[in-house]
């Protein structure tokens, strides 16, 4: 079930998501704007607010209005990378 093809909407967001989780992309830090992430990621603008929303909807960015889009919060790390953490403690 792993075999099938992902949105690129979603690969999008999970890539945001990773630069965010590295601290490419710090909290407080706004995100590029929608043209320049359509030529910065090689998307169209519509894959660019498909994946906005997703992030939003995970809780790691918030839009202001005239803004900007930023980010509010570090995504969680996996479920089996928690296990993993607790184990060597």
């Amino acid at each position: 079930m792993t075999d099938l093809p992902r949105y690129e909407y979603m690969k999008l967001a999970d890539a945001i998501a990773t630069d965010i989780s590295s601290g490419k992309l710090p909290l407080g830090a706004a995100l590029p704007g929608e043209r320049a992430m359509t030529s910065l990621y090689s998307v169209s603008i519509g894959t660019v607010r498909r994946a906005v929303v997703e992030l939003r909807k995970r809780g790691l960015v918030a839009t202001l209005p005239a803004k900007g889009t930023y980010v509010i919060a570090m995504p969680e790390p996996p479920a089996d990378a928690a296990e993993g953490n607790s184990a060597a403690e």
